[in-house]
């Protein structure tokens, strides 16, 4: 049997105040907050998923912010950079909204594409880039349009402390085809049409350190809960220890530890974000797992209040 990702289902980081958390990226970044749930291992404190209008896989990045915690270290053993793509003839837009912010950004090219280059409030690692692939994005909030919105995930680069290994994984376990190398980095592209081209760095970094601004964990995509269970029982036998099944209400996932050290994740495409909230009104409300739903009052009197706001 030989198996193939589409690619990235989602990405989930470690950040500070949630307030500025969501006002980066539904208030900057123009992304929409698709989900507003709490950490199903620490139930205290929020887990925010933002994405394109309708909460698509490879559109959503989620976070777990805590606003006094330790600040991380990027590093090995994590997702370097989360990249994002936009529509090509954006990037003009783009370079002017992160001038109006004071968000500092730098410009590179890699692969024959030009990157912006920033990082977020809290110092996650991100870059935009233009890519004619992907479905234009619908949500409308603030001056960020459809015509300029990010689309969804462009990919991610990964800061493996084995590239060779890391590499090894992507191509001959989780199907994505080998594009080439451009300097310190090798490019693989997985066959979906956003969430599809991963960079790994071949040259070392130091050690991360998880915490505040640095990326927990990179998800893949599954079709459904039998793709899933193929997925587990295939890399189980390439010698992965894989984790058994976990509900995450909104996906179902499976997680293990790549000889690289990131932490990967097999998550299913369904059942989705609406299915708790309809499609107009995904992301207004708190939503509690069963499990946490007779705590409720004392769960919503000790998150902190945030609100979305347009910063335009």
């Amino acid at each position: 049997m030989n198996k193939k990702t589409a690619g990235i289902h989602h990405i989930s980081a470690i950040v500070g105040h949630p307030q500025e958390n969501v006002d980066f990226y539904a208030g900057v970044l123009g992304l929409r907050l698709v989900k507003k749930t709490v950490n199903f291992d620490d139930p205290g404190t929020y887990h925010l998923y933002f994405g394109n209008e309708g909460g698509k896989p490879g559109t959503i990045i989620t976070f777990f912010p805590w606003a006094d915690a330790y600040k991380g270290r990027v590093g090995a053993g994590q997702v370097g950079v989360t990249s994002y793509v936009v529509p090509v003839g954006a990037m003009g837009f783009w370079e002017d909204r992160l001038e109006k912010f004071h968000i500092p950004f730098t410009k590179t090219e890699r692969f024959g594409e030009e990157t912006l280059q920033f990082a977020d409030p809290h110092g996650l690692h991100l870059e935009m880039v233009e890519r004619e692939e992907g479905n234009v994005n619908t949500w409308n909030f603030g001056n960020v349009t459809p015509d300029v919105a990010i689309k969804g995930f462009g990919g991610a680069t990964l800061l493996s402390k084995q590239p060779a290994k890391t590499a090894q994984l992507l191509e001959e376990v989780m199907g994505l085809e080998k594009v080439g190398t451009d300097g310190e980095f090798i490019r693989y592209r997985s066959f979906g049409d956003i969430g599809n081209v991963i960079d790994i760095k071949l040259t070392n970094s130091a050690d991360g350190l998880m915490g505040v601004g640095t990326v927990h964990h990179i998800a893949w995509r599954a079709d459904d809960d039998k793709d899933q269970l193929d997925w587990r029982n295939y890399l189980k036998g390439f010698g992965y220890g894989v984790t058994p099944v976990k509900d995450r209400q909104y996906f179902n996932a499976v997680y293990f530890r790549e000889h690289g050290e990131i932490l990967f994740e097999i998550a299913t495409d369904p059942p989705g974000f609406a299915h708790d909230e309809s499609p107009d009104t995904m992301g207004k409300e708190l939503k509690l797992p069963k499990q946490y739903e007779p705590h409720r009052t004392t769960i919503e009197q000790h998150v902190i209040p945030i609100d979305v706001r347009e910063l335009d």
